[in-house]
Parts: structure tokens; sequence; C-alpha cells
């Protein structure tokens, strides 16, 4: 008997092995990042499952970074270890880092076909001006954004101002902060006009008000900065002023994270923040909002940000078309637009905007459209080669400013010095 099953089990397993499939699937890493808020996980994993559905010979394994400054040490440190993600969304801003670094494929090289070449270009330009260089397409936009202005209704209302205007200019920030600010009896702020957050990355809710003012911060190869220009030091000012001067904003440092809730526990009438927010807003806030495009000075605008998907350096072919298939996937015109419902950030595409579902999402919720209408204004976001280290530099005097340590203008000749320092061997 033992060795009638002895030999039955061999049977059977030669049995299984000759009538295996000739191929295997292919398998795929993708690094994500958790930097918003939402059940982002749980959407990502219902895309994964059912792109596999689709494609079969593809095994997607999805890895949840942390934050953005998380993701990239993360991505390039497996990289240089020789375990490379094969596809990661990472910040656009990103992109000359990676470039440097030799760790990134640029799609033109795997999109050939006249269907990718087609779908290169169906992006929005203002996302593209943050995924292309030297000629060559290295990202694609994912979750792109720009910065737009959140206000309260009826806190307006309370205070006498027309609920459905939103500031436009500087001149009306200031004055509608001013009726909007509320103190107690004994002159304590109960309720600020504005909140612009000022930690995480503060340079990019600064760039709007440089891009306002008419100031470049940096140019479009990433190898000079403009921090010390004059018009970006009138920018810088007023973003102290609001405080300072006007006492419409907290001084020093307000928090990127807990501005959405200073602004629906009513401490703030105005926030600043990412169109990611959107969803998490509409979800949260107990009162009626309204959504508006960022104020100008000389002109309007927002830098845009947010991330795009990069595919990482491998000489397996199937990987790298696994990959753009997953790339294509993931950014189909349906796609875009459930991914923008879902979570507030702009569908990247013009066409994501005329299916059916985002046509009924927009007349829903006319607020969605404020951010993709504002692209027409929009800028790229500051990227430069070694771009995280330029970046701090303009950080830390901003931080310097708006805390009182330290005046404008030298602050900002200080990261200018140290920005140029840091370009120069770009530069040659």
């Amino acid at each position: 008997m033992k060795r009638l099953t002895t030999a039955f089990l061999g049977a059977a397993l030669a049995t299984s092995i000759f009538a295996a499939p000739a191929w295997a699937a292919t398998e795929i890493s993708f690094y994500y990042p958790i930097a918003v808020g939402g059940p982002i996980t749980k959407i990502i994993d219902g895309y994964v499952k059912k792109f596999e559905a689709e494609n079969p010979d593809i095994v997607v394994k999805p890895v949840y970074t942390g934050s953005y400054q998380d993701s990239i040490v993360k991505a390039m440190t497996a990289a240089r270890a020789g375990t490379a993600p094969d596809a990661a969304v990472l910040l656009s801003t990103d992109m000359f880092t990676l470039i440097d670094a030799g760790m990134i494929l640029p799609y033109d090289q795997i999109a050939t076909s006249d269907a990718d070449k087609g779908w290169l270009s169906s992006f929005y330009p203002a996302f593209m001006a943050n995924s292309q260089a030297n000629g060559h397409t290295w990202g694609v936009p994912f979750q792109r954004s720009t910065i737009v202005q959140y206000y309260n209704k009826e806190a307006f209302k309370k205070a006498g101002l027309d609920p459905d205007k939103a500031p436009a200019t500087w001149d009306e920030l200031v004055a509608d902060g001013k009726k909007l600010t509320k103190k107690d009896s004994s002159g304590n702020v109960t309720q600020w006009g504005v909140e612009i957050p000022s930690s995480g990355f503060p340079y990019w809710l600064f760039q709007a008000l440089a891009i306002q003012n008419g100031a470049d911060l940096a140019n479009q190869d990433g190898t000079k900065v403009n921090f010390n220009d004059p018009k970006v030091a009138e920018a810088a000012t007023f973003f102290k002023d609001l405080s300072a001067k006007y006492e419409i904003m907290p001084k020093g440092i307000i928090d990127w994270g807990t501005t959405p809730k200073d602004f629906f526990q009513g401490k703030t009438a105005i926030m600043w923040t990412t169109t990611g927010n959107l969803t998490n807003v509409r979800k949260n806030a107990p009162f009626e909002f309204g959504v508006a495009p960022m104020p100008s000075k000389v002109q309007g605008g927002s830098p845009t940000g947010g991330g795009n998907i990069y595919v990482f350096k491998t000489s397996d072919k199937d990987k790298q078309q696994a990959v753009l298939k997953f790339a294509r996937f993931l950014t189909t015109k349906e796609r875009a637009g459930d991914w923008s419902i879902a979570t507030g950030y702009i569908a990247t595409r013009p066409d994501a905007w005329t299916t059916p579902e985002m046509e009924a999402y927009v007349k829903d919720f006319p607020p969605a459209a404020v951010a993709r209408d504002q692209l027409k204004d929009a800028k790229a976001e500051l990227s430069t080669h070694d771009n995280q280290r330029v970046t701090k530099t303009l950080d830390d005097a901003l931080q310097a400013i708006l805390t009182g340590s330290e005046k404008v203008q030298p602050a900002l000749d200080r990261a200018q010095q140290q920005a140029t320092g840091i370009l120069r061997p770009y530069q040659e």
C-alpha cells in the first residue's frame, strides 16, 4: 500500500510539473507614499486587484512607504542596495534627483508605440512641466495638485462678508482677514483670519506668494535659483506681515498637519492647503465651506504639487513593460476621474473631466473644478538638482523670517548663497 501511494504521488507530481504553464507571472513592486488622510491604501489595493484581474500575467506588490520624504529615501536606499522598486509614486520635484542618481528610465524609452505616445501627450501641460527634462519624459502625473483657498462661509456671513466671494487679491485677504479675526474679552484670538502652513515644506506654500508677485524661484533647468530677488523678498515680507503687522495669522510656524483641524474647529476662517485635502474637507467640515483660487498681487497662480509615477531602471524587459501597463492603467481618463473623486487630487488629463462620473461629480460639487480651472495660471513647483538640499535652504530662511530670528533680506541672501553653492556643479 505504501509503495502504491508513493508511486501515485510521484506520478501526480510529474503530471503537475509537465502540466504547469510555460510562463510565470511577472512581479513588480510599487512604492506608494501615504501622505494624506483617508482610506488611501484600500483604494490603491482595489486598483491593484482590478489591474491583476485584467492582466493575469502580472503581479503587483504595493509597498506603503510613509511620507513623501520617507519614500524617496527608501526608494533610493533600495536602489543603491540593488533592490529598487520597479515603480514608485514620488514627488514630481524629485525628478532631477532621480535622474542625477541614474535610477530611473525615461518613459519615452519604453513607451514607443503610437498609442503610448498619445498617452504621454494626454496630460495637462502644467503637470508635465515637472515631468520632463532634457528632451525626455521621466514621470507621468498621478496624484497632482495645486494650492487653493478653503474658507468658512458661515464665518464670512457672521463677519458681514459675502459668503460666495473669497479674497481675490492680497489687499482683500488683509481686509477680509481683519474682519474674520476674532478675540475674546481677554484679548485672546479665538478665530484667525487665515492660516498658511509653514512646516513640512514651507517653500511650496510660499511659492504661491512668489508667483502671485511675479517671481520665479528657479529656472526651468533646475540649475539656478532666485531666492533673494526683490520680488521674492517682497512676497516673504508679506508672508511675515500677515502675522507681525496685520495680525490676521498666528505668529511663528503653522503646522501643515493640524491646519485642516484648525479649520474644522473654527480656529481659522481661511486656510491655504492642497486640493488633495478636498475630500477630507468635504467629509469633515461641520459648516458650509467654499473653495477659491489663489489671490493675486500682480498675477494669480499657484505652484503645482504632488506625485508622479516613475519607472526604476531594470534590464528585465518584461518588468519594464509590466510597469508601463500599470502606469497606463492608473492614469486612464476613467481612473484619473475616479481617483479625483475619491481623494480630491486633480484629474490629471482634460478628457477625464468629460466622463459621465466626473461631469456628475462637478455638477453636484462645483468646488472640485476650482483647481482644474486654476491650472491655466499654475507654474511648475520649485524643482532643482539636489532638490532636497536646495529647498531646505529656502525652508530654513522662511522659518527664520516667520519666527523673527532673522530679517527678510539677510535670510534670503544666505539661502541664495547656499543654494548657489549646491548647484554650482550642475552649471558646468
